[in-house]
């Protein structure tokens, strides 16, 4: 896929980390061949993780990020630590630069020992080895580097590109449940909160699946979906809907067509259907002032009739017939230890690769706490969930255990 074509949630995601002035902001330079990061002599340049979506041969599309020394100092440093430490929840590809005079610190062993306790693929570049009198041996996953004369950058790219091959799959988002010929009818509602003049990521990632597939769809708003099962030729396979509108497409849509949303879509392409699935019952375990955590993974403008923070908890309130104590998170803002909350209400997770989305759920699950998604919680709450989720026996299944 060329740059145009792959948004940032499905790049792999590289991120550079080690010590202050080891000099990962001038590799990370060195690698894409931009100035994608400030570098000076200075320790602690980079203050914020640097994050650019790129072309990068031989890998293709990839989201490069540049993230704050781990030793930085003082509060703010604490901050930008913790920042740093976020930045592990996105990463695919983790580069450990480490200056090649003073070799691995104890806070370089440390963050190796995250790589491994996360599954993450990754190198140890020993930065600065223009400067060492002699190269002894390295490990497998280690390789001598400088940003400065450019020796060892081919190679720590060609070792980049062979993990991010080793990371892709053939997820899909519709396509496997469709056969060439097919016809979908997508619902897609344009209300306030809908950007102006385009269509929101989802249903613009599921259509491109549906061409994919040699299928075809239709497009319609809520109000005229019957007129438009009405007038096809062709009796669609499957109905997609927003999940605002999920009651009132249930209700229109006949019950031999296979019917389900976008967000449940998301949440199996990005493997976390059958967990937030089981979640889905502790609202029916809710009491008073529970604290409930209603997350979203984009930082959209707020809005009247917004759907995190308006719509969900007033249908939470009507299905649980008690109140309770909500607290709002967006973009990157999601507890490390989510441990004290009853549920958490998650979107799903358009704007965030697989690898977020996993960690999310996987820190939930840590921490005992039942996570939702908003399709499932929706679909769950106006009893239409067995059917959203005919389309996937296999989940289907966890309904009846």
């Amino acid at each position: 896929m060329s740059l145009n074509e792959t948004v940032s949630a499905e790049r792999p995601h590289i991120a550079f980390f080690g010590m202050r002035n080891a000099g990962k902001s001038s590799l990370v330079n060195a690698v894409t061949g931009q100035q994608l990061a400030v570098v000076s002599d200075v320790k602690g340049t980079t203050t914020d993780p640097v994050q650019k979506a790129m072309e990068l041969l031989p890998i293709g599309p990839v989201v490069i990020i540049d993230t704050p020394g781990l030793d930085d100092e003082g509060e703010l440093g604490k901050l930008r630590v913790e920042r740093t430490r976020q930045i592990l929840a996105k990463t695919d590809i983790a580069v450990l630069v480490v200056d090649a005079l003073q070799g691995l610190s104890w806070l370089d062993k440390e963050l190796l020992k995250l790589f491994k306790e996360r599954g993450l693929p990754y190198c140890v570049a020993y930065n600065k080895a223009d400067l060492l009198p002699e190269h002894t041996q390295l490990g497998e996953d280690s390789l001598y580097v400088s940003a400065k004369t450019g020796d060892g950058v081919t190679a720590l790219k060609e070792k980049l590109g062979t993990f991010a091959g080793k990371t892709g799959n053939e997820r899909r988002i519709i396509a496997d449940l469709l056969s060439p010929g097919d016809l979908a009818v997508l619902v897609t509602p344009i209300d306030a909160a809908a950007p102006k003049g385009r269509l929101i990521l989802p249903q613009q990632q599921t259509m491109r699946d549906i061409l994919d597939a040699h299928c075809a769809f239709v497009t319609c708003q809520t109000e005229e979906l019957a007129a438009t099962l009405g007038m096809l030729a062709k009796r669609p396979k499957i109905v997609i809907t927003d999940s605002q509108a999920f009651q009132k497409v249930a209700k229109v849509t006949p019950k031999d067509i296979l019917l389900t949303s976008f967000s449940i879509l998301f949440a199996r392409y990005k493997g976390s259907l059958p967990t937030l699935v089981q979640g889905a019952v502790q609202l029916s375990h809710l009491e008073n002032n529970d604290p409930v955590l209603i997350s979203e993974g984009c930082t959209h403008h707020r809005q009247c009739g917004d759907i995190g923070t308006i719509k969900l908890p007033g249908w939470i309130d009507d299905f649980t017939g008690v109140k309770p104590d909500y607290t709002f998170t967006s973009g990157g803002e999601f507890p490390e230890n989510p441990d004290g909350y009853k549920l958490i209400v998650h979107c799903g997770g358009c704007m965030l690769n697989e690898t977020e989305m996993k960690s999310r759920v996987a820190r939930a699950k840590k921490a005992g706490v039942p996570i939702v998604n908003y399709g499932v919680a929706i679909a769950h709450m106006h009893g239409i969930l067995r059917r959203s989720l005919e389309a996937f026996p296999d989940i289907l299944e966890l309904l009846d255990k």
